[in-house]
């Protein structure tokens, strides 16, 4: 089965720069707290000696798993502004991309397990009547015996 993730990550905001307060300082400390669960997701899978991926550490990850490392095609976009006031904000999603290229994945075609063991007998197969055809010899086609036949004789 596959799957399409579109995502559309809020950028971090400074509380210095945006003034919020209440319910927008909240949820913009929630923005925050996501993204840096997913900046330490990236981290540990571009490390590659961590056996564990804090997968579980937000919501965001969780949603994201199958979209990072493993088997997956990920793409990722980071928008920056030319503005100077935004030099800081610019520098900081410079360098989540520049951590999030450094991801290695290893996309496998999916595969029901039955038609993954039919190919492979098929292969397998084919490799074999490709060695008896070198060899010369063909192989040997047992008749069978109607059921009918067979009652008729006994």
């Amino acid at each position: 089965v596959g799957r399409l993730n579109l995502v559309d990550l809020a950028g971090s905001e400074r509380q210095s720069k945006t003034g919020s307060c209440g319910d927008r300082l909240k949820e913009a400390s929630k923005i925050n707290l996501s993204l840096s669960a997913l900046g330490n997701v990236i981290s540990a899978l571009v490390d590659g000696k961590t056996s564990h991926v804090p997968y579980r550490d937000s919501k965001l990850t969780r949603l994201l798993q199958d979209s990072l490392g493993g088997n997956s095609k990920t793409i990722m976009v980071a928008n920056i502004g030319p503005a100077s006031y935004n030099y800081d904000e610019t520098l900081t999603t410079l360098r989540y991309a520049n951590r999030a290229k450094n991801i290695k994945n290893q996309p496998r075609i999916n595969e029901d397990p039955k038609d993954a063991l039919l190919r492979q007998y098929q292969e397998e197969i084919s490799r074999l009547k490709e060695k008896l055809a070198l060899k010369g010899t063909t192989p040997a086609k047992k008749k069978r015996r109607s059921k009918k036949k067979k009652d008729d004789e006994e």
